[in-house]
C-alpha cells in the first residue's frame, strides 16, 4: 500500500508539471500566430500604397527638374521626374532673336514646356496638387521663380508606362513625320533637276543661238507700216495698197473735191460773206 501511494504522488507534480509546459507552448503559438498576422498586416498595408502622378502644365525659364525635386520632396517622397523639353525650331528662333538682339547667349540654352511628377503615395500626390495649384512657386524674395505660379493637376489612374507610352508615340509621329517632309523635300528637287534638264535639252536642240551662254534677241510688235508692207507682198496685195493710198490721198483733199464739185469747203462755209 505505502508503494502504491508513493507511485501516486510521484505522478501528481509530474502532471502539473506537463500541464504548464502544454500551457505554456499554446502561449507561444498564439504570439507566434498573432506576429505573423500583424506582419501579413504590415505587408498588405505596404503593398496598397500606390504611385500618383502630377502633372506640370507651366515650367518657367531655367526652371530645372531637380528644383522641383527640392521643392515638392518637403511634402513627400518623390520618385521620378520628366520635364518634357521645348521643340529645336523655337530654341533655334529664341537663339537667333537673341544674337540679332545683340545679347549673350544664356546659361541654360534649353528650356521646357511640361512636367511629371510621381509621388510614392498618390495621397500625397492629391495633397500637393490641390494644396500648392496657383501658389507661388518661390517663397523666398531673391528666388528667381517668386513671380511665377504653380500650375498642376494629379492625374487620376495614370502610371509612368502610360507616359513611357505616350512619348513614345509621339516620337514615332515625329520622326513619320519627318519622312513625310523629307521625301516631299526630294520629289520636288526631283523634279526641279529634271526640269533644267529638259530645259537644256531643248535649247542644245533650238541652235547655238539660243544656248545659255549666247545673247538673247527680243521680238518686238510690228508697226503698222511694216504689217501694211506684209500685206501687200501677199498676192493682191499691191492692188490693196493702191486703193488705201487712194482712199488716203481723198481724205486728205476734200476741200479740193468739195471746189470741184461746186461745193463751198467746210472751213469757208464757216465764214462769213
Amino acid at each position: 500500500m505505502k508503494a502504491a501511494e508513493l507511485v501516486e504522488e510521484q505522478k501528481a507534480p509530474m502532471d502539473e508539471e506537463t500541464q504548464e509546459e502544454a500551457e505554456l507552448n499554446a502561449e507561444a503559438a498564439e504570439d507566434q500566430e498573432e506576429s505573423e498576422e500583424a506582419a501579413c498586416d504590415s505587408s498588405k498595408k505596404k503593398k496598397k500604397v500606390v504611385p500618383g502622378i502630377v502633372y506640370l502644365g507651366h515650367v518657367p525659364p531655367r526652371f530645372r527638374p531637380l528644383h522641383v525635386r527640392n521643392l515638392l520632396s518637403a511634402y513627400g517622397e518623390v520618385g521620378r521626374v520628366f520635364f518634357q523639353a521645348e521643340d529645336r525650331f523655337v530654341r533655334r528662333k529664341k537663339k537667333a532673336a537673341a544674337a540679332a538682339g545683340g545679347k549673350k547667349a544664356a546659361k541654360y540654352s534649353k528650356d521646357y514646356t511640361e512636367g511629371w511628377v510621381e509621388f510614392r503615395d498618390k495621397r500625397i500626390a492629391k495633397r500637393v496638387a490641390a494644396s500648392l495649384h496657383n501658389t507661388p512657386i518661390g517663397a523666398r524674395r531673391r528666388s528667381p521663380f517668386r513671380y511665377d505660379l504653380w500650375n498642376l493637376k494629379y492625374l487620376h489612374r495614370f502610371t509612368w508606362s502610360h507616359l513611357s507610352e505616350h512619348l513614345a508615340f509621339e516620337r514615332q509621329v515625329r520622326r513619320q513625320r519627318l519622312r513625310a517632309e523629307v521625301a516631299q523635300a526630294k520629289r520636288e528637287t526631283d523634279f526641279y533637276l529634271q526640269s533644267v534638264e529638259r530645259g537644256q535639252r531643248f535649247l542644245a536642240a533650238e541652235g547655238d543661238a539660243t544656248r545659255p551662254n549666247s545673247s538673247w534677241t527680243f521680238a518686238q510688235r510690228p508697226t503698222e507700216q511694216e504689217l501694211r508692207a506684209r500685206k501687200a507682198a501677199r498676192p493682191g496685195g499691191r492692188e490693196r495698197a493702191r486703193l488705201a493710198n487712194a482712199q488716203d490721198q481723198a481724205r486728205s483733199n476734200r476741200g479740193l473735191l468739195a471746189r470741184i464739185f461746186g461745193a463751198p469747203p467746210p472751213a469757208e462755209s464757216k465764214k462769213e460773206p
